[in-house]
């Protein structure tokens, strides 16, 4: 049920985009031969898993695979999968896909923009009841690991009751050790954030690998 329920909300996500009104990187997509209003949202990933990872949007490399968290910054959510999976080394990109088949990846839209720039609050707004579709209807698991103040703050744009708690949480020195259970169109979920692991974050960058380990371990994940 879930599984049907995916492809029809992707199905929607695909039409609010053909609306218009935002400013996708159509430019890349179609040099990659894919369709530009076609989501980027799971990919590999399961809707079963107990675990998952929202970030904020698509980047280069996953609008030309049509994969999340590809890229540079999701390399390394990857590579730690992959080492909790068994494996040894740096991994290739199909071992990075491979380790990734047993978490959830959602984002708060899921289509690149023109530049890497956020999407704007009217934009984010308008794809939230799908997304939120997807976290309460598809996913089953409870347990998110947030990268950024931007998939965080999302769940007091989708869900406004939380907005209070989650800003009250963000000014904690312990923010990036601590998690905070926020509800979600009725669903309890439990976020634990950490800092977006994009190469020009210098500020957390090179911490990121150890504070991602710190989560899991936190969360009891081994890899499946």
């Amino acid at each position: 049920m879930s599984g049907s329920r995916f492809e029809t909300l992707l199905q929607q996500i695909s039409r609010e985009a053909g609306k218009g009104g935002m400013d996708i990187d159509v430019q890349v997509y179609r040099a990659a031969g894919r369709d530009p209003l076609w989501p980027v949202l799971l990919g590999s990933g399961a809707l079963s898993s107990r675990l998952g990872i929202f970030g904020r949007d698509p980047g280069r490399t996953e609008a030309e695979l049509g994969e999340p968290f590809i890229g540079k910054g999701g390399q390394l959510v990857r590579t730690e999968l992959y080492r909790r999976a068994g494996g040894k080394g740096m991994p290739s990109l199909e071992q990075s896909i491979l380790a990734g088949r047993s978490v959830f990846w959602g984002n708060t839209v899921p289509f690149k923009p023109v530049g890497n720039k956020a999407w704007s609050v009217a934009v984010k707004r308008r794809f939230a009841p799908y997304i939120a579709a997807v976290l309460t209807k598809c996913w089953t698991g409870t347990s998110l690991i947030t990268l950024g103040n931007e998939a965080f703050f999302w769940f007091g744009l989708a869900e406004p009751a939380n907005k209070p708690a989650l800003a009250t949480f963000w000014q904690r020195p312990g923010r990036y050790r601590e998690s905070i259970s926020v509800t979600l169109a009725g669903k309890p979920i439990t976020l634990y954030p950490l800092p977006h692991p994009s190469p020009l974050n210098a500020t957390w960058y090179s911490r990121f690998p150890e504070m991602l380990a710190g989560r899991l371990d936190e969360l009891g994940w081994q890899g499946g």
